[in-house]
């Protein structure tokens, strides 16, 4: 595709030289409309930034979505590629996630694409992600899981959204547990996971430190996980820029998510659900993010193999 050169992609030349020609191609002959999974490669824009007309309210965004932000990934908006008529703000509820079961979607699951990128600062760090996830997937993944979660785990009904997110990691770091797959290690301190803390690092979730990468673990090859904080795939290629997953990937990670700007924190994806599927082996990753990803058409991106089964040698 004949995109601009950098990050981000103004919202017309998304329209024309990116939707417009995917649309075409997934409409065309039944081997292409049977594609259930787009995979970006390193060049690809990280953000589509919004319209000329936007403030103004096109016959897209129309005057109730004036309230959004309208920057979104360009990761999240080709998952809803098949469904020009949506409009633009995101925050389009995906039918495959499992917390919205209860939910009637707005788009059904045949329309929406899972949708993963091999991408990092360099070609060759994208070349370590692919060669690793083919070495680490024939043994399996071993290492410690780590989880930082800030507060103890409470069962308080009427604390606050933080609150239960926090406990959506304890949750998760229960399931790997569980699992027997890995040992695990929570720490529940307001405190991050310091430098040297976290050796063999397999797995991770952790909060909040917003554009400040910690450089507290050892990477296990074909290591997976995600920091929860507000901007932290802003970039992937500002050498100076020191996000989670720009230096996660530096760093030695084989798959990682995050947003392209603010999500707000419901936007993320559900970590007992994401890191439960992922240890029980049976999923592919970007299965495992379909299935805990609350929204499309906003801001999230994953990085990585979307085939990649870290722990299909246990199975």
């Amino acid at each position: 595709m004949d995109l601009p050169d950098n990050e981000v992609c103004p919202r017309d030349i998304y329209d024309r030289k990116v939707a417009a020609h995917v649309r075409a191609y997934l409409s065309g002959d039944k081997a292409a409309r049977s594609i259930r999974c787009i995979v970006l490669m390193y060049g690809m824009p990280l953000k589509v930034a919004p319209g000329w007309d936007w403030a103004k309210g096109s016959d897209r965004s129309g005057p109730a979505k004036i309230q959004h932000d309208p920057w979104a990934s360009l990761d999240s908006e080709l998952a809803v590629v098949k469904c020009p008529e949506l409009p633009l703000g995101g925050w389009i509820k995906n039918p495959f996630c499992l917390l919205f079961q209860n939910h009637v979607p707005v788009v059904s699951k045949k329309e929406v694409l899972m949708v993963a990128r091999l991408d990092g600062p360099t070609a060759a760090g994208v070349r370590h992600i692919i060669d690793d996830a083919l070495r680490v997937e024939a043994s399996g993944l071993s290492g410690i899981a780590y989880f930082d979660a800030r507060w103890p785990m409470t069962a308080d009904p009427t604390s606050s959204a933080y609150r239960e997110y926090d406990r959506a990691i304890h949750r998760a770091a229960r399931r790997v547990a569980a699992s027997g797959r890995l040992r695990v290690v929570v720490d529940d301190h307001e405190a991050l996971f310091q430098p040297g803390q976290c050796p063999e690092a397999a797995l991770y979730c952790g909060w909040y430190n917003l554009g400040r990468y910690v450089d507290a673990f050892d990477w296990k090859p074909g290591a997976v996980g995600f920091h929860v904080a507000s901007s932290e795939c802003v970039t992937l290629k500002n050498p100076d820029s020191q996000v989670w997953c720009k230096r996660m990937l530096e760093n030695g990670v084989c798959a990682t998510l995050g947003p392209v700007g603010e999500p707000y924190l419901q936007a993320f994806p559900d970590p007992e659900l994401f890191f439960g599927f992922l240890a029980e082996g049976l999923l592919t990753l970007a299965e495992c993010y379909q299935l805990s990803l609350p929204y499309l058409s906003w801001k999230m991106v994953l990085i990585g193999d979307p085939l990649y089964r870290p722990f299909a040698a246990g199975r």
